[in-house]
This record gives structure tokens, C-alpha cells and sequence, in this order.
């Protein structure tokens, strides 16, 4: 199967977004279809032996919308697993807003012709109404011709501009799959009909000489302001709306915007050449200047610097940068000038994966949105059956063609699919783009629904509550009989540092590395000998030196403090005892350290309703130890990595939404498990398999941060749903006046036009609420 992302033009409405995703998913080969009102765009999951994109592209042609492949190739290239429109192989990236943004600036220019002739068509048209004084030639009753024709003149521009309502209302209405802007085009058009129908009978009286009869006529049948009125009102809620839309995408925009043009590659003779970052290739050699962007990923050559990578990972405090550091594309080089290799390019750069995974999050649906594309799907042709139910119903019981009129086309413009189709793309954008503001990348928009269900977090200790590098916690000479320490710290230290620099074990790491920060250099030793499951001995000139477990110690005929070993057990240390001519010389305790934000992460996590199940194959005193430390609500302990995925099924079993939180490839199988994945600590790794979520920090209040974003951001959802279905239930039987005969109420098409625009700028400024988003913790 082959996945390939299109932009699709023409879409105005939901409506617009279910008829193209049902004219693809009815071809054969087609596995799955997913269509971004919002972005204007389609992700076909498709059997590239049995149809092309080209196929693809043509049934959406028949549709009556346009469709082309993402980033501008022909629709007959291959397909590939994971096409995008994102980043180029070269390395550009096509920006998310930059469309919304041209077509704001276009429906401005609209907007402002439709307004600037609007305003003396509804002065002449219901100035009198409103008790203003209109120019004595047009309130002469002969004239009343000249008013009218006048009132046409100034609606063509009008027409004009805001043309494209007509053209794709009416050719959804031919495709049979009409849209909102067949309701507007149907509307509009109906009150203009009528009105050059009225215009006619005023023509007719005028011959006669009944000028009081063509007066009244003109009263009754012109109503050509009320459409001038509902095409500007409608384009200033498309306005409006286009406006806010283009600013849904702005925490990527701030991304692409950090990603440098040009760059300086340096060349086998040392020599500097400024090319475009397109033209950068794997293996080129890069040079850096304090202040400037690093075009790519690479590993630093030459040179020291610190880096400023908050934009990708959040993390304020730049990190300190050397030969053999990596370093990533968008991140900002602050103090020295360094030279790096290429290590990622293009599409395959840190910041190319983090826009591709927020909009591989954007394209795709919640379950939450399926009831809305199935309201979406039968709206508009449910809408026009009901405005002509309404123009019906009021013929028959007033005999007054403009009245039922007026409510037919008030019930038209006032319905409202768009509020519908907007309301879970926006959020899940907003939603996306702050997480990614944050480190906490969606792969798709069913993760972050799932999210805001779970009930038990799982935390794999190693990596995830603790560092995931043993380090030295106790160092504890010992004690001879007449009370004189056996040696100093450092002189045990060095002892340690001797024995241990020759060991590969995970715990002498610990040690070398405290030895290296105090300056402390190893000694030679000689005879060096490994003692599997205990330790190690070695002879340092003529002293027998030794370091190892109370196994050991006790082979060796030393005797270790029962006590003090406990005390260690229960702290969750491992201790390292260290001898020298059968004398025991003192202990340096190696622990795995809980990380500081662990212990408020896992409150965090109980304040927000989720209970804790921590994961670890250390034995269970060590296990409590840790726990106890934290908070966490249940251990299991001694597990082995092959497990995990079993204990996740078993909380699954008995009826939990389980999260599991991990870092390593062994917690691949129970981060697919789990209903939700998160990957903690990724860094640049973005691309983490099996894991639904990626923390990019190595921070676990992040998870409780993700948790409370997705409940944020479905909340939203709800609430926009709510107000479009609760809208369109008011709104349409208002319009249609079914609460006039006991109340009086009607609504009036200009205000039911005003309404409908509104509706949808409502959705989208509640959904751009999420960009204030701040975490409990």
C-alpha cells in the first residue's frame, strides 16, 4: 500500500470535504481516505498496483473540485509510504499558513468592493424604511424605475466579485452534491429573480400610468439590498474566518521560519562557499557562526560552542556543544563558531520530522469528528428540502409569494455546515501546534482523543522515572577498630578509579565518571582479573586490591556491615565494596537517580484523576525504594523486557485505558500495546516507532502535560460541535418561522446571513483559544 497526500481546491463547506472523500473511497484500491477542510488537502491510503494517483486526482476532477499531488509533482509519479508536501528531498519546507494567508488578502479585496457598493444599494433600498431622506429624484414615485435599475446597477459589482458562490453552488447542484455555497447561490439568486421579476411589473404599471401601483409594487417585490447584504455578509464571515484560520498554523510557521536559506560549506582545501540549503548533501562539512541557524543535522568536526535548541525541544537553558556533539537544523548557534558533518539532510532533518508528524496529526480525523462529516454529509440537501417545505407551507397559508420567499431564503442562508467541518480541524491544529511549541508531538488525531481517556499511566522505571545512568551517591570510607577512618574519600576514590578503569561494567562507568570530575587519574594496576557476578581483584605494586559485592567480600574473608548493606538495599543503592590486603578500605554507593521532576510528574499525574503503575526488572526491595520516592501507586517488579507488553494487556483486561510511557526499543511491543504509546526523551529522534506520542524532553510531567492538551483540545471540539448543531436546530426553524404564529419571532435573511457568517468565526476564534493553553504544572 502507498500513501499520497493532495491539495484539493474548490472546498468551501463539510459538505464540500465529505463529497470529495466519498467520490474516493468509492475506487477500487482505495484503503482509506482522509480529507483537511482546514488545509485543503487528502490523504489516500491506496494499492498503487490497481489505480495511480492520476485516477485519484481525476474522480475528485468529476466530483467538481480539483485535486493535484502535494509539493507539486505529477499526479502519475510514483507513489511513495510516506509522501509529503512538507519538506522537499532538498530541504525546503512549504509553509502552512502561506495559502490561508493569500486567500485572506484575496477575500479582503472583496470584502471591501462588496462593502463599498453595499452602502448606497442599502441606503436607496431601505433608507426610506429607516427614516432617511433619499435625493428628491428618487423619491419622486414617477422615478420609481430609475431607483430600481439603479439599486441593479449597484448590486452587479457586488455579483461580480462574489461570483464564485454562484459558480461552485451551482456546479455542486449539478454534480448532485450540493454545498453551502449552493444554499448562498440559491438564496441570492431567488431574491434577485424575484426582484427583476418586480422590476418588469413596475415597468408594466409605469405604461399604464398607475404609478401608485408600480410604487407598491416596488415596495413589495424589489429586494435586491437584501441580497447585496447577504453576499457581503457572508463574505465578511469568510473573511473573518480565513483570517483566523491562518493563524492556526503558527507554531510551525515559527519552525520553518528558523530554518536558514544558505549556509557555509567548506570545501577539501578549507575554503568557504555560500550555497542554498537545498544543495547541501550528506557529508558536507559546514562552518557556524555565533547568532546564526544551523541549516541540518549534523555531528560537530571542529570548534565549541553552546546552542540554543528551545525551538525544537523547548529547553531554555542552551547545551553545550564539542567534537562529537550532535547538532540539529533550525537551532540557534549562540557563542562559538564550530564545523559539523552532514549527517541529515532535507526531509530527514529533525525539524522536517516535526512538521511531518504534526501534520500527519492534522491530517487525520478523531473518532469524535465521525458523527459531524455524517451530519455534514446530508445537511445542505436536507436544508434546501426544507426551505422549499417552508416556501410551501407559507404560500399556502398567506398567499403572499414575498413573505414565503422571505423565509425560504432566510431558512437557505442562515443553515450553516462550515461551523460543523471547522470545528475539528482547527482545534486539532491549534492543538498540534502547541504541543509541538511544547516537545509534545501527536502522530495522529485518534492518539490525542485516546489520550484524554486514560486512567492508568505505566512508567518503565530505567530511562523514565530515573536517568537511565548509574552515578556515584555514597562515597563511605571505613572504619577501623580504633576508630580512624581506613582512608580519605579521594584516596578511596583512587582506588576505586584503579580498579574500575579496566572493567566494563555499567557501575564502574559510574565511578570512572565521578573520578573524571574530580580531577582524579586512574593508576595502573597489574593482574587484573574479572570475577563474573562479583567483581573484580588486581594487584597494585605489592597490595592485593579488590572491589566487588558482599559476595565477594565474603570469598575474600572480609566482613561487610549487614546493616549498612540493608540501609543501602532500601535506599535502592547498589554498593561497590573496595579491599586492599583482605582489609576492607570502604564502600561507594552506585545508584540510578530518580530523576527531580519525577516525584511532581507522578502528582501531577494523581491530581489530574490517573493512577500510576511503575515497571521494572530491578528485585522488589529496590523497586519499593523508588516508588516510595516518587509516589507511584503500584510496582511490579523483576520484570523482564519480553513482559512488559503482557502486563499492559492485563490492565487493558480489566477494563483500564492504558498509557505506557518508555524509551527504549525494548519498550516497542508495550508501547504498541498500550491504547496510547508515549515516547519520553526523544530528543532529535522524533521518528520513535511504536509510540503514538513523542515527549521530546526527558521530562515526565510532560505526559500529565499531554494528558491535560488532549482534554483541552477535545473539550474545544465539543464545545464547537455543540454550538453548530445547536445553532443550526435555533437558527433554521427561527428562519423558517415556525415560532412566528404564537411568538412573532422570524428571522430576516440579512440577519440570518450576519448569523451564519458569525457562526463559523465563532468556531475558529474558540478553537484559537487553545494557543493560550497553559499546563497545571
Amino acid at each position: 500500500m502507498a500513501q499520497r497526500t493532495f491539495d484539493v481546491g474548490g472546498m468551501t463547506c463539510a459538505a464540500c470535504q465529505a463529497h470529495v472523500e466519498k467520490a474516493v473511497r468509492k475506487l477500487e484500491g482505495v484503503s482509506d481516505v482522509t480529507v483537511n477542510l482546514l488545509a485543503g488537502s487528502m490523504r489516500v491510503t491506496f494499492d498503487e498496483h490497481a489505480l495511480s494517483a492520476d485516477d485519484i486526482a481525476s474522480a475528485v476532477d468529476r466530483a467538481g473540485y480539483t485535486a493535484a499531488p502535494a509539493g507539486g509533482s505529477s499526479a502519475g509519479a510514483a507513489a511513495t509510504p510516506s509522501a509529503s508536501g512538507s519538506a522537499t528531498s532538498g530541504g525546503s519546507f512549504a509553509s502552512p499558513t502561506k495559502k490561508l494567508e493569500a486567500a485572506a488578502h484575496a477575500m479582503k479585496g472583496r470584502l471591501i468592493v462588496s462593502v463599498v457598493f453595499l452602502i448606497p444599494l442599502f441606503y436607496l433600498g431601505m433608507g426610506h424604511m429607516l427614516g432617511w431622506p433619499l435625493p428628491a429624484f428618487f423619491a419622486d414615485h414617477r422615478n420609481i424605475l430609475n431607483l430600481a435599475l439603479t439599486e441593479l446597477l449597484l448590486l452587479a459589482p457586488i455579483l461580480h466579485v462574489n461570483d464564485s458562490y454562484f459558480k461552485n453552488g451551482f456546479a455542486s447542484l449539478a454534480h448532485g452534491a450540493p454545498t453551502m455555497d449552493a444554499l448562498i447561490a440559491v438564496g441570492a439568486t431567488a431574491s434577485i429573480a424575484w426582484s427583476i421579476y418586480g422590476i418588469y411589473r413596475v415597468a408594466a404599471a409605469i405604461s399604464t400610468g398607475d404609478v401608485a401601483g408600480a410604487h407598491a409594487i416596488a415596495m413589495d417585490s424589489l429586494y435586491l439590498e437584501g441580497a447585496g447584504t447577504i453576499l457581503t455578509l457572508v463574505t465578511v464571515g469568510k473573511y473573518l474566518e480565513t483570517r483566523a484560520k491562518s493563524k492556526t498554523g503558527s507554531a510551525i510557521e515559527a519552525l520553518i521560519d528558523l530554518a536558514p536559506k544558505t549556509a557555509r560549506v567548506v570545501d577539501a582545501e578549507g575554503a568557504e562557499h555560500t550555497v542554498s540549503v537545498e544543495d547541501i548533501q550528506l557529508g558536507s562539512v559546514i562552518r557556524v557562526r555565533p547568532g546564526e541557524a544551523i541549516p541540518v543535522d549534523g555531528i560537530v568536526l571542529e570548534g565549541a560552542s553552546s546552542v540554543d535548541e528551545s525551538a525544537l525541544t523547548g529547553e531554555s537553558i542552551p547545551v553545550e556543544k564539542t567534537a562529537g556533539s550532535t547538532v540539529c537544523a533550525a537551532t540557534i548557534n549562540r557563542t562559538g563558531a564550530f564545523t559539523f558533518r552532514a549527517t541529515r539532510v532535507g526531509a530527514d532533518t529533525s525539524l522536517a520530522q516535526i512538521i511531518r508528524l504534526v501534520e500527519d496529526a492534522n491530517a487525520t480525523k478523531p473518532p469524535i469528528a465521525r458523527m459531524a462529516d455524517k451530519v455534514a454529509a446530508i445537511f445542505v440537501p436536507a436544508v434546501l428540502a426544507i426551505a422549499a417545505i417552508t416556501f410551501a407551507v407559507w404560500i399556502a397559508f398567506t398567499d403572499n409569494v414575498h413573505e414565503a420567499l422571505t423565509a425560504g431564503v432566510a431558512v437557505v442562508v442562515v443553515s450553516c455546515p462550515c461551523a460543523l467541518g471547522l470545528a475539528t480541524p482547527v482545534a486539532i491544529m491549534v492543538g498540534t501546534g502547541k504541543g509541538a511549541e511544547m516537545g509534545i508531538l501527536f502522530k495522529s488525531a485518534e492518539a490525542l482523543e485516546t489520550l484524554r481517556g486514560v486512567d492508568t499511566v505505566m512508567l518503565d522505571k530505567t530511562g523514565t522515572i530515573t536517568k537511565g545512568a548509574p552515578t556515584v551517591t555514597d562515597i563511605l570510607p571505613a572504619t577501623r577498630v580504633d576508630g580512624r577512618a581506613a582512608m580519605s574519600d579521594k584516596a578511596l576514590l583512587k582506588l576505586a578509579a584503579a580498579l574500575e578503569r579496566m572493567s566494563e561494567h555499567p557501575l564502574a562507568e559510574a565511578i570512572m565518571a565521578c573520578a573524571d570530575e574530580r580531577g582524579i587519574v586512574a593508576r595502573t594496576v597489574e593482574d587484573f582479573q574479572a570475577v563474573p557476578g562479583r567483581g573484580v581483584t588486581a594487584r597494585e605494586g605489592a597490595n592485593r586490591i579488590a572491589a566487588g559485592n558482599a559476595a565477594l567480600m565474603g570469598e575474600l574473608g572480609i566482613e561487610v556491615d549487614r546493616a549498612q548493606l540493608a540501609a543501602y538495599a532500601n535506599a535502592g543503592k547498589t554498593p561497590l565494596f573496595f579491599a586492599k590486603n583482605g582489609e576492607l578500605m570502604g564502600t561507594i554507593a552506585v545508584a540510578d537517580e530518580v530523576k527531580q521532576t519525577s516525584a511532581p510528574a507522578i502528582q501531577a499525574l494523581k491530581d489530574i484523576g490517573v493512577r500510576t503503575v511503575m515497571l521494572t526488572g530491578d528485585n522488589e526491595l529496590t523497586a519499593r525504594a523508588i516508588a516510595e520516592a516518587v509516589g507511584v501507586d503500584t510496582v511490579i517488579a523483576n520484570v523482564l523486557p519480553a513482559e512488559k507488553e503482557r502486563h499492559v494487556r492485563e490492565l487493558q483486561a480489566a477494563g483500564n485505558c492504558v498509557a505506557m510511557v518508555g524509551d527504549g526499543i525494548n519498550d516497542s511491543p508495550a508501547l504498541a500495546r498500550a491504547d496510547v504509546g508515549l515516547a519520553i526523551g526523544a530528543g532529535a529522534d522524533v521518528a520513535k516507532e511504536g509510540a503514538d506520542v513523542v515527549l521530546m524532553h526527558s521530562d515526565l510531567l510532560d505526559v500529565a502535560r499531554a494528558i491535560e492538551l488532549s482534554r483541552s483540545v477535545i473539550r474545544n471540539i465539543k464545545q464547537d460541535l455543540f454550538w453548530a448543531l445547536f445553532y443550526n436546530a435555533l437558527g433554521i426553524p427561527l428562519a423558517a418561522g415556525v415560532f412566528y404564529p404564537l411568538l412573532g419571532w422570524q428571522l430576516s435573511p440579512m440577519f440570518g446571513a450576519a448569523a451564519m457568517s458569525l457562526s463559523s468565526v465563532c468556531v475558529v476564534s474558540n478553537a484559537l483559544r487553545l494557543r493560550g493553553f497553559k499546563p497545571s504544572r
